[in-house]
């Protein structure tokens, strides 16, 4: 972009100009307006992907029908196996869901043995106890996950002299659909990071007719206990954000813009001086240089807590640094790694801003073609604290090289 400079002459009153541009430049007053965040709550809120936090659940265990019986006395119920499958995804560290099979063949005395086959779907919500009440940790060795549920039942191959269920007159049903309605606990212990051991109790309530035999108690209910393995696709990690970690980046683009708000006023007040000297003898016409204006170098990285991994939010601020430094090769930069005191200790502080400051010179350099020797990393530890509330220090900051 080529601008006209035009020069003004001796002719125009030239001391007179220069006093009436110094009294028109002390009269510029701006206002200066700041973007306030006080109404965000500082509430940090997780989230997942849609590939994440899946996770595959099998397992095996007993089974126990508690159902009608002819007679009263010698009433026993027998414990047979039972076999699990599910899946099942958590939308965040609180609630998920389970999609969960169930085969077993259950048995019970009825002037004799009755037995039955089934097949069971449940479809379970499931609660995370632990984060919920005792704060979000992945890594947490046992977490209580009460859940319920709503599923299907189909029985079938029944052995059973007691049966009073009819398909049609003088034909007794050998089958059986039934809804159930379920509850239960599962305690699940972290193995690592993709596979956890459980151990689940499970109580399905069924209509009178899940036996094929409908009298005495108006509910029937059947007993499952389990234990197996989960494994978790893509582990079982959540992705964080707290609109307060970003009120130190709001304030700095606060000082930029009132910086050009009073460069303008400046410049206007000026270009008012020099028309009100109108008209004035033909100007000396220069062609100026083309000026590129680079936009700012942003002034920090930030990072989560024990975390020296850059979020796709923070790289924007390596992208500009790097646009930076194409635009002007004559600059070099300090990367001023630092912790927050409030957590770890000194020496696993020091490490951490080393390596925070350290993944800040990769990206510059390997994503975005930097050459290293106009970096240069600074490892502050916790031991210099830049900012008075804790978490704002889990940081990188730029700096040029003197």
């Amino acid at each position: 972009m080529k601008t006209r400079l035009f020069l003004v002459m001796a002719a125009c009153g030239g001391s007179l100009i220069a006093a009436n541009q110094a009294s028109a430049q002390d009269a510029v007053v701006v206002e200066e307006e700041q973007v306030v965040m006080t109404d965000v709550p500082c509430k940090t809120h997780y989230y997942t992907d849609r590939s994440d936090n899946w996770f595959l659940q099998l397992g095996a265990g007993i089974n126990s029908p508690f159902v009608e019986n002819r007679t009263g006395a010698g009433r026993k119920h027998q414990l047979t196996p039972a076999y699990n499958l599910g899946v099942g995804k958590w939308f965040s560290p609180y609630i998920g869901f389970r999609l969960d099979f169930q085969y077993s063949e259950m048995k019970w005395k009825n002037d004799g043995e009755n037995k039955a086959k089934y097949i069971n779907a449940n479809f379970d919500f499931m609660w995370d106890m632990c984060n919920s009440l005792g704060g979000v940790n992945a890594e947490r060795p046992v977490s209580v996950l009460p859940f319920v549920g709503i599923g299907g039942t189909y029985a079938f191959d029944f052995d059973s002299p007691g049966k009073d269920i009819y398909h049609k007159p003088g034909e007794l049903k050998h089958n059986s659909w039934t809804l159930p309605v379920s509850a239960g606990i599962q305690v699940r212990f972290r193995l690592c990071r993709y596979v956890d051991f459980f151990l689940e109790g499970r109580a399905q309530f069924y209509g009178d007719n899940f036996n094929l035999c409908a009298y005495g108690d108006p509910v029937d209910i059947n007993i499952t206990a389990l234990g197996g393995f989960n494994i978790n696709f893509g582990g079982r990690d959540y992705k964080a954000y707290n609109p307060c970690n970003d009120l130190a980046y709001v304030a700095s683009l606060n000082d930029q813009v009132n910086a050009l708000r009073g460069d303008l006023a400046t410049t206007a007040a000026a270009l008012a001086v020099a028309e009100s000297q109108l008209p004035c003898p033909e100007a000396q016409v220069v062609e100026a240089a083309e000026v590129i204006n680079m936009p700012p170098m942003l002034a920090t990285v930030r990072f989560s807590i024990n975390s020296a991994t850059i979020t796709d939010e923070e790289m924007v601020n390596v992208f500009n640094l790097a646009e930076y430094l194409k635009a002007n090769p004559e600059v070099n930069v300090v990367l001023q790694g630092y912790a927050d005191k409030g957590t770890g200790t000194a020496e696993y502080n020091q490490s951490l801003s080393q390596r925070r400051a350290q993944a800040v010179y990769d990206a510059l350099t390997k994503n975005y073609g930097i050459k290293g020797n106009r970096l240069s990393i600074d490892a502050e530890g916790s031991s210099v604290q830049p900012y008075s509330t804790n978490d704002w220090n889990r940081i990188v900051i730029f700096a040029p090289q003197e």
